[in-house]
């Protein structure tokens, strides 16, 4: 049997302590660094490998930011060395997506109440028809964040894909067409919302953890009219993200606030 697991963790260079118990994720460095300037004290960064973490405070209380990179394995070694230097943590996953319904538009918000594990990552925890699924609670703040934004917000399913181009049914004239041309038609009469990279494995690990996780994302391109957003409104965008992302902190700390030693949050009109 192999030993306890070191102190500090092998990828992303945290040790017990480092960390705060509610984690922002998202892919990318650069949006991890300005989730960090809207923070007050913040500690240095922790950089190993593509993992980047801050931590500081909101409103007094701490919150740290991790990127990942790209993609469900990056996202497992992730969650699998923060629950070993944290006690009780809350997920939320700030990303990007690509809207597969068709009422989705590139400025839109997601918010995922699961996932459909078109990855395999996961599979090595749990049989296939395991569900990933969000954590009611998070997808309530997650709501409440979203609705500051005045973006159109959308909630349900979202595809969680292994790859980029020939897993999103990505086809093109060059020389590594797709297996799956018809991929975004199925899924769009299956009644998903959005795809991403991220979501079912966090989703997965974290029920099966005994811990919260929720994703919204913002929408970069509009698949059924093949139109993505340019560079600037990228940016744009992801000010956006940022924004409703921390009110969604906001709101779950509030929640949490209210439902105080109860097992789950109702609101007040339904308590016994």
């Amino acid at each position: 049997m192999p030993g306890p697991p070191p102190e500090r963790q092998y990828h992303i260079g945290l040790a017990p302590g480092e960390v705060a118990e509610t984690i922002l994720l998202c892919g990318d460095p650069d949006r991890a660094r300005r989730i960090a300037a809207r923070l007050d004290d913040v500690g240095p960064e922790v950089a190993h490998r593509e993992y980047v973490t801050l931590t500081g405070h909101r409103g007094g209380r701490p919150l740290s930011v991790m990127a990942t990179g790209i993609g469900c394995d990056n996202t497992e070694i992730a969650i699998v060395e923060l629950l070993r230097v944290t006690r009780q943590p809350t997920f939320l996953r700030l990303g990007t997506c690509g809207g597969i319904a068709p009422d989705t538009d590139i400025g839109d918000l997601v918010v995922s109440t699961g996932s459909l594990r078109m990855e395999s990552t996961s599979l090595a925890f749990v049989e296939e028809g395991y569900p990933a699924m969000a954590h009611h609670e998070c997808v309530l703040a997650m709501l409440a964040g979203a609705a500051t934004s005045g973006r159109t917000v959308h909630q349900g399913i979202t595809a969680c894909a292994p790859g980029f181009y020939g897993a999103q049914g990505r086809v093109d004239d060059s020389r590594l067409p797709s297996r799956y041309p018809e991929r975004v038609t199925e899924l769009r009469r299956q009644g998903v919302i959005n795809m991403e990279m991220e979501s079912s494995t966090l989703f997965t690990l974290s029920t099966l953890a005994g811990v919260r996780a929720g994703t919204m994302c913002v929408v970069y391109a509009n698949r059924e009219k093949n139109r993505f957003a340019g560079d600037d409104e990228r940016t744009a965008l992801q000010d956006v993200l940022i924004g409703a992302g921390l009110a969604a902190v906001d709101a779950l700390w509030t929640l949490d606030d209210e439902k105080g030693d109860a097992a789950y949050w109702l609101p007040a009109s339904l308590r016994p």
